[in-house]
């Protein structure tokens, strides 16, 4: 039976793991265990951080409403509420480009969640 050598895959695995840490600082991108821990907690980075990405962007397209909805004279919880019960639906990140690009039509999408919105005496004035 032939003699199985393992000098061609070792290689491989090591050479693979130093490329993937290339740029990394110090002995990180140069010795194979560092660079292999580093190369995995990196991974573990990107993981995390693509999951955390789509609740960043949600929290900036909400800033985003509330300003252009505050600059109109409504508050982003009560433009939402006023948005559901004049049946527009439109998703926040739509909402975010029109108030930043378009201002006029996020304006007018302000108007028609004012009127859907009931007459609230206890809700306090936005200051202008």
């Amino acid at each position: 039976m032939a003699r199985v050598k393992n000098a061609v895959n070792a290689h491989k695995k090591r050479r693979v793991i130093l490329e993937r840490a290339k740029g990394y600082r110090g002995q990180r991108s140069r010795l194979y265990r560092k660079a292999k821990e580093q190369v995995i907690h990196s991974l573990v980075y990107s993981y995390r951080d693509r999951r955390a990405r789509k609740g960043d962007f949600r929290r900036l397209w909400i800033q985003r409403i509330n300003a252009g909805s505050r600059a109109n004279g409504l508050t982003y919880n009560r433009f939402i509420q006023g948005l559901g019960l004049a049946g527009i639906e439109v998703d926040r990140r739509m909402l975010a480009e029109l108030a930043v690009n378009e201002p006029g039509a996020f304006a007018t999408l302000v108007e028609e969640a004012k009127k859907a919105l009931p007459k609230d005496t206890s809700a306090p004035a936005l200051k202008s």
